[in-house]
C-alpha cells in the first residue's frame, strides 16, 4: 500500500478484528474454570458475556500494537470490530436480507457437532485424519487415549426365522439408535430377507431390512446398519425409505435416554466398549480389525466431530457459488496465484449449504424469533419463526404472517448465534458503513485488493465474495493475493502447543529465554502441552531472540517468496536483514562525509549526466534496479524487489562504486578534476537518496531517519517534509542514465577483480599492489582500458599490463610481450588469463597448498557440470542459452584446472632447481 500510496494514489487500509466467536468463548472458559473453578453454565449469558468483553479489553488490543509496531500504514480512525455497534447492525441487516430473499432457511438436518464446544460448526471447520489401521489418540474430555481404526462386526437376529445378518461399523456405540438394516437389491445373498424385519438385542425394536443401491456388495457384510441422526448416508437413506431418525448422543457427547438407564448418561466413547461387551454376553459379537479410516475432527478444539440431527439456519450456496466461479471464469475477479483458480472452481462447484448456526454465546444473537401465538391451539413444539433488525420489526412481521394482533403475539429470540465467518464475510462493506450509502462505501467500494493467508481461501474469501456479490450487486474486490503460510525453520506449522510461535514485538525488541518460558507459563492451555512448547523452546531458541528492529523483521518477512511456497521463518533471517541496516548506516556515514567536504551543491537528478564509466556504471544499475522492481511490484513478487534493492545497495553500491569512488573524492590532484569528483559526489548522493526511497515502503523506519540527514544537501525543496510521501522513484525519471554496454561489459570487469584479488591472497599480498598480465582478446582489452581505473583501483593493482595474442596496432596500451615466465595465473574464463609473477622468496609451499584445495573445490563443481550435460535429455529439454552457458562453464573449468596443473608443475620445477 505504501507504494501506491507514493505513487500518488489515495488509498485505505482499514483495521479490524473479528469476534473469533469459538476460540475466544474457549479461552474465557477455561480462564475461568482455572481463576474461579466456574463453568459458563455458573453465569447467567449477560454475565458471562461481561467476563468475555473484560478479556476482549485485556487481551484485544494485542494484535493492533503488533499491527502499529510493525508500522502498518493503516488509518486507525476508521477500525472495526465485528462486534461494534454499528457493525452489528451490518449484521442483522445481512440477516433480514438474505432471509427475505430465501437464501437463509431454517431446516432438520445433520451437523458436524463438537461435543467438546456443544456447538455446530462448518464444513471447513472439520479437519480429516487419515488412520492405517487402530490407533489410540487424544480426545478431549478424556483422562486415556481412545482406539479408533477397528472395524467391529456383530449380527441382528432377523425375526421369526432361524438366522442373522452381520453388520459392520466403526462406531459400535450408535446402533442403539439404528432403524434398519439395508442390502443391495441385487445381493443374492441377502434376497430371501428382503422386506424382512430384525430384532434389536437391546431394545427389543424390530428393525426393517431394506434394498437400496447405495449399498456396497464387497464392503465388509454387505450388509449394513442404519443410523440417521448419527451418519450422514444414512440420513440421506431415511429420506429415501421414510424411516425413523433416533438421536442416542446426545450434545455434550453423552448417550441419551433412548439407550435405556444402563447406557444413559455415559460417554459416548466409553459406552463404545460397554456395547462391545453385552453384545459378547448375547452372543451377537462376530469380531474385529484393524480398518482404514478417515477421522473427522475438529479443527477448533481437537474433539471427534459427531454427527447430530439439529435444526439449524442454513445459507442456500449453490447460486451464490456459481456466480463466484462464474466471476473468476470471466477476469472479472483474479486470484493470484493462479494456480489457486482450479481450487476455487472444484470447491465452490461442489459447495453445500452452510450451517451459520452456533450454539455459543459470545457472537451476533441470531435476530430470529420463535413465534407463539396466544389462545392458539398449535402444539409449542411447533416451528414457526420470523425474522427482523429489531424486535418490534419481527413483531410486526409475524402478525402480518400469522394474521394477529401484535399484542397477542410472544417472541422468543434463538438463543445461537451466528457463525463468525458470516460477520467477517461483510468486512469488506460493513467496515464503510453499509447498509448506509456512506461517502467512505461509494468511494472505497468495491475494494481493489484482499491480501490474506492461502488457508482463508474457504473460510473467509469465498464467502465475502459470495455475500458481497449478493448483497451489494458487486464483488468486493477486484483482486485477491493469497500469501504462504509462515511456518518455524522446521517447516512445521506455528502452534501454541508446539512452543513455535513468534509474537513480532519479541523479534522486535529481543526476548531472552526466560521470558519466553515466563510467556509460556501465562497461557491458559493444557499444562502437558505447556511442558512441551517450553521444552521446544529450550532446543530451537536457546538464547532466546536477539533484538532485530522493526525494519528488518519486515525487510526479511518480504525477501520470501509469498506465492505458493510456505515461509519456513528463523530469527537468523530477520538477524541478517539487521546487518543490512547496519550497512545502510554505514553508506549514509560516508556519503554525509563526502557531501560535507564537496565544494560544490549536489546537481537534480534530471540534470546530472555521468561522466567516468564508473559513474554510467553505478546510475545504469540504479535504473536497471528500478526496472525491476517496477516489474517485481506489479505482479507482487515483493521478494524480486527486496533482492534487487539489496543486491544494488550491498554488491554494487558499496563493494563497488564507493571503494572507487573513495579515492575519486579523496584526492586533490589533476588526475580527478573538480568536474570528476561533483558528478561522483552527486551520483552518489542521487544513488543513496532513490534508494532509501525504494526500501521505505520495506523499512519505513531507518529510510526516514536516513533521508531526513540527507536533505541539508537536497538540490531543490520539498513540499512534503517525510520521506513517505515523496513520490516514488519511476523508470522514466532515470532514462538518460541507462547505459547497458556499461553494464555488460562490467560483468567481464567485475571478474577479472575477483581473481586478481584471489592471485594476491595466495601470493599472501594484503597490503602489496602488485603488476599483473592481462593475456585476453582484442574485444576483452578494449573493455579494460574503458574501466582501466576501476580495474587498477578495486583490484589494489599498481598496473595492468595487457596482452593479445593476436597483435592489434588500434590499442596503444596493449603491450606486444607476453607475461614473464613463471607467472602464477589465474582463468577469467576459456579465453582470458590474468598473470601474476611469481617473485623470489614468495612462500612457494603456500601456492602449491592453495592451487591444490583450488583444484578440490573445482574437480566436484565440473562433475556437476558434466553429469548434466551428459544426461539424456540434456539436448532435448534444456534450452539453447542454458546448454550455452553450461558448454562455457565447462571450458573455464577445464581451462583452470590446467592452468593449475602447469603451475603446479612449474612451482614444483622449481623448488627443485632451487634446492
Amino acid at each position: 500500500m505504501p507504494w501506491k500510496r507514493m505513487q500518488g494514489y489515495k488509498v485505505l487500509w482499514v483495521p479490524g478484528c473479528d469476534h473469533a466467536g469459538i476460540a475466544t468463548q474457549t479461552v474465557v472458559e477455561r480462564r475461568l474454570l482455572k481463576e474461579e473453578g466456574k463453568c459458563r453454565q455458573d453465569f447467567t449469558r449477560e454475565q458471562f458475556l461481561q467476563e468475555v468483553w473484560k478479556w476482549k479489553k485485556e487481551k484485544g488490543e494485542e494484535i493492533y500494537e503488533q499491527l502499529r509496531r510493525l508500522g502498518a500504514s493503516l488509518d486507525w480512525s476508521r477500525a472495526r470490530f465485528t462486534m461494534d455497534p454499528g457493525f452489528s447492525r451490518s449484521v442483522s441487516e445481512a440477516f433480514v436480507r438474505l432471509c427475505d430473499s430465501g437464501l437463509i432457511y431454517r431446516s432438520e438436518g445433520l451437523v458436524n457437532w463438537s461435543c467438546f464446544l456443544e456447538s455446530a460448526i462448518s464444513d471447513i471447520e472439520v479437519d480429516t485424519k487419515e488412520l492405517s489401521g487402530k490407533t489410540l489418540m487424544s480426545v478431549p474430555g478424556y483422562e486415556n487415549k481412545i482406539e479408533f481404526g477397528t472395524m467391529y462386526t456383530f449380527a441382528y437376529p432377523v425375526e421369526g426365522q432361524d438366522r442373522e445378518i452381520a453388520v459392520s461399523t466403526t462406531r459400535p456405540e450408535t446402533m442403539l439408535g439404528d432403524v434398519a438394516v439395508a442390502v443391495h437389491p441385487d445381493d443374492p445373498r441377502y434376497l430371501a430377507v428382503h422386506g424382512k424385519q430384525c430384532r434389536h438385542p437391546f431394545t427389543d425394536r424390530l428393525l426393517p431390512i431394506i434394498t437400496d443401491s447405495v449399498v456396497e456388495m464387497d464392503l465388509g457384510t454387505g450388509a449394513v446398519k442404519v443410523t440417521p441422526a448419527h451418519d450422514h448416508t444414512d440420513f440421506v437413506l431415511s429420506q429415501r425409505n421414510s424411516l425413523p431418525r433416533l438421536m442416542v448422543i446426545g450434545e455434550n457427547g453423552t448417550m441419551t435416554r433412548l439407550c435405556g438407564l444402563w447406557l444413559e448418561g455415559v460417554k459416548r466413547f466409553d459406552a463404545r466398549q460397554l456395547v462391545v461387551d453385552a453384545l459378547v454376553e448375547k452372543k451377537l459379537f462376530r469380531g474385529e480389525r484393524s480398518h482404514a479410516m478417515m477421522l473427522p475432527i475438529c479443527s477448533r478444539s481437537g474433539d471427534i466431530i459427531e454427527p447430530l440431527l439439529k435444526k439449524q439456519w442454513f445459507v442456500r450456496c449453490d447460486e451464490m457459488a456459481k456466480k463466484a466461479v462464474q466471476a473468476v471464469e470471466d477476469g472479472h475477479l483474479e486470484i493470484i496465484p493462479h494456480f489457486y483458480t482450479k481450487t476455487w472452481k472444484n470447491w465452490l462447484s461442489n459447495i453445500s449449504d452452510w450451517c451459520i448456526s452456533r450454539q455459543l454465546w459470545w457472537g451476533h444473537q441470531i435476530p430470529a424469533y420463535r413465534v407463539v401465538l396466544a389462545n392458539s391451539t398449535d402444539h409449542p413444539e411447533n416451528d414457526q419463526w420470523v425474522w427482523g433488525r429489531s424486535k418490534d420489526e419481527a413483531r410486526q412481521r409475524a402478525a402480518v404472517k400469522f394474521g394477529a394482533n401484535p399484542e397477542d403475539i410472544v417472541l422468543s429470540q434463538d438463543s445461537d448465534v451466528l457463525d463468525t465467518w458470516f460477520s467477517s464475510g461483510l468486512f469488506p462493506f460493513a467496515m464503510l458503513g453499509w447498509p448506509e450509502q456512506t461517502a467512505d462505501l461509494q468511494r472505497f467500494y468495491p475494494n481493489s485488493i484482499l491480501e490474506t493467508g492461502s488457508d482463508l481461501i474457504f473460510f473467509w474469501v469465498a464467502r465475502m465474495v459470495m455475500l458481497g456479490t449478493e448483497l451489494t450487486g458487486q464483488l468486493p474486490f477486484r483482486q485477491v493475493l493469497f500469501h504462504s503460510l509462515v511456518r518455524d525453520k522446521h517447516g512445521r506449522k506455528m502452534s501454541k502447543s508446539l512452543g513455535n510461535v513468534i509474537d513480532p514485538l519479541d523479534v522486535i525488541d529481543g526476548v531472552s529465554l526466560e521470558k519466553l518460558q515466563e510467556k509460556v507459563k501465562e497461557r491458559n492451555v493444557d499444562s502437558r502441552e505447556r511442558l512441551f512448547a517450553m521444552e521446544a523452546q529450550r532446543k530451537d531458541l536457546p538464547k532466546g531472540i536477539p533484538q532485530c528492529g522493526t525494519d528488518a523483521l519486515r525487510f526479511a518477512l518480504c525477501s520470501h517468496k509469498i506465492q505458493g511456497e510456505d515461509i519456513s521463518f528463523s530469527a537468523s533471517q530477520v538477524l541478517s536483514c539487521r546487518h543490512f541496516c547496519n550497512k545502510m548506516w554505514q553508506t549514509l556515514r560516508f556519503t554525509l562525509k563526502v557531501l560535507a567536504e564537496s565544494t560544490t551543491p549536489v546537481g537534480a537528478l534530471e540534470e546530472t549526466r555521468p561522466v567516468s564509466s564508473m559513474d554510467r556504471w553505478i546510475c545504469s544499475k540504479l535504473y536497471s534496479t528500478i526496472v525491476q522492481c517496477e516489474q517485481a511490484f506489479e505482479a507482487y513478487e515483493l521478494h524480486t524487489v527486496t533482492s534487487a534493492l539489496y543486491t544494488f545497495w550491498v554488491h554494487s553500491l558499496c563493494d563497488v562504486y564507493m571503494e572507487y569512488v573513495k579515492p575519486v573524492v579523496g584526492q586533490t590532484d589533476i588526475e580527478h578534476s573538480d568536474r570528476m569528483r561533483h558528478v561522483a559526489s552527486t551520483v552518489l548522493y542521487h544513488c543513496v537518496s532513490v534508494s532509501l526511497t525504494m526500501l521505505s515502503p520495506f523499512m519505513p523506519f531507518i529510510t526516514e531517519e536516513l533521508w531526513q540527514r540527507l536533505q541539508p544537501f537536497r538540490p531543490r525543496a520539498s513540499a512534503q517534509d517525510s520521506l513517505c510521501l515523496q513520490p516514488y522513484p519511476h523508470s522514466s525519471q532515470l532514462a538518460h542514465w541507462h547505459f547497458p554496454e556499461e553494464e555488460r561489459d562490467f560483468l567481464l570487469v567485475q571478474e577479472v577483480i575477483r581473481v586478481a584479488r584471489s592471485l594476491r591472497a595466495q601470493c599472501g599480498m594484503t597490503k602489496e599492489k602488485p603488476a599483473m598480465w592481462a593475456v585476453c582478446s582484442h574485444h576483452q582489452a578494449q573493455v579494460l582500458l574503458h574501466f582501466q581505473s576501476a580495474v587498477w583501483t578495486l583490484s589494489r593493482i599498481s598496473h595492468l599490463h595487457i596482452f593479445c595474442p593476436q597483435r592489434t596496432n588500434s590499442l596503444v596500451s596493449v603491450h606486444n610481450t607476453p607475461p614473464p615466465k613463471g607467472s602464477l595465473i589465474g582463468v577469467v574464463d576459456h579465453t582470458f588469463q590474468l598473470h601474476l609473477h611469481v617473485q623470489s622468496g614468495m612462500n612457494k609451499d603456500k601456492l602449491i597448498l592453495q592451487l591444490h584445495q583450488r583444484k578440490e573445490k573445482l574437480i566436484p563443481r565440473l562433475e556437476e557440470v558434466l553429469c548434466r550435460v551428459q544426461s539424456s535429455d540434456y539436448a532435448t529439454k534444456v534450452p539453447a542459452h542454458v546448454r550455452q552457458q553450461m558448454d562455457s562453464k565447462m571450458s573455464t573449468i577445464q581451462q583452470e584446472l590446467k592452468t593449475i596443473e602447469d603451475q603446479l608443475k612449474l612451482l614444483q620445477d622449481t623448488q627443485t632447481d632451487e634446492r
